[in-house]
């Protein structure tokens, strides 16, 4: 077991520095370059003055040694001009001291250009804003998915199993932008007359309450929660014509115990990569549930930085999210390998 977990972790993080240096290569191509020289400069400033003031910022260094100042592996870059003013990498607004080594493995991610802060505080703050939004999500999505596939799944082909089953396609198939929308005019809007959540989730940021944070929470977990449903009810379906089943069953044992004792346990064993797999989802795909419901998390974070153009910010956002799928992968990987036996044993 520990061999597969250093081998997993090494292949995890060779697949972090490949991912992180192609975001880094798309973040840092000579277009966003100059785009971030006229918005922190002047937006009338000339070719040759933005070609200047990437020169003074170490902007045009080989991209190799930029992505090293970025991992913190190599020595930031710092310019001091002729008037004095010291430019560069490792120069913060207000800090006394000059740090040689400013990167990712020193926890420092960089200034955000947008917000005027470390980049660091920005992107805590807005993901500790989106964890309670992901784990409300879960504690909703995950019991009802479940529920849902192996009742399906019980009496496969049943009139249960094709409602439930047609229940979960239409989750399925209907985007966030479309069930958010649906529900702020059942249960948010004036127009049917039910309106008992707020249609926007500001207020959560402060304070979290039924009335203010229900609608995103229904919206991610309608969406999310046919995809299992499919997948348990589906597995659920399999480990019930399985030979120990029928034998439990000539043996005189209930279904009722079948059930929760012999095949609940195996059916669970697919589900369960699938909803690891959903945390990263979560993620990312909070981007249009947050601007749609006005809550300033990790997702609005994320269109903020890639709308205004904001490098640092954008790369940090970018390696959080690439972390939190390959951390997850990993989880999935090693509670797949202790519910299975027969992986366990090979």
């Amino acid at each position: 077991m520990w061999i597969f977990i250093v081998k997993r972790t090494g292949l995890m993080t060779l697949t972090a520095l490949c991912l992180t240096f192609l975001v880094f290569f798309l973040t840092n191509l000579q277009p966003n370059l100059e785009k971030l020289a006229k918005t922190q400069g002047n937006m009338r400033m000339s070719d040759t003055q933005v070609e200047q003031w990437l020169e003074d910022r170490g902007y045009n260094q080989p991209l190799l040694v930029r992505y090293s100042e970025w991992l913190g592996v190599a020595q930031g870059f710092v310019f001091t001009k002729e008037s004095g003013k010291t430019v560069g990498r490792c120069v913060k607004p207000g800090a006394d001291t000059i740090p040689n080594y400013c990167g990712v493995l020193q926890a420092d991610m960089g200034w955000s250009s947008v917000f005027k802060d470390n980049v660091s505080s920005i992107v805590s703050k807005r993901l500790g804003l989106t964890g309670w939004l992901m784990l409300f999500v879960m504690l909703v999505m995950v019991p009802m998915a479940l529920i849902i596939g192996v009742l399906a799944g019980m009496k496969e082909g049943s009139r249960t199993d094709r409602s439930l089953s047609t229940f979960a396609i239409i989750t399925t198939a209907t985007p966030e932008y479309v069930s958010g929308v649906i529900f702020v005019v059942i249960f948010a809007s004036s127009a049917v007359g039910l309106r008992w959540f707020k249609g926007s989730s500001a207020s959560a940021m402060d304070e979290i309450t039924i009335a203010n944070f229900s609608l995103p929470v229904m919206t991610m977990a309608f969406y999310g929660m046919g995809y299992i449903a499919r997948m348990t009810r589906a597995s659920m379906a399999e480990v019930m014509t399985a030979q120990y089943i029928r034998t439990a069953r000539l043996k005189g044992v209930s279904f009722r115990n079948i059930v929760l004792k012999h095949a609940l346990r195996n059916a669970l064993i697919a589900p369960f990569t699938v909803i690891m797999l959903q945390i990263p989802w979560l993620l990312t795909g909070v981007v249009i549930v947050e601007t749609l419901f006005n809550y300033k998390g990790f997702g609005w974070l994320l269109v903020q930085a890639a709308s205004n153009n904001d490098i640092d910010l954008l790369l940090a956002c970018s390696m959080v999210a690439v972390f939190v799928v390959l951390i997850t992968q990993l989880i999935s990987d090693i509670g797949y390998v202790f519910l299975n036996p027969r992986i366990r044993i090979n």
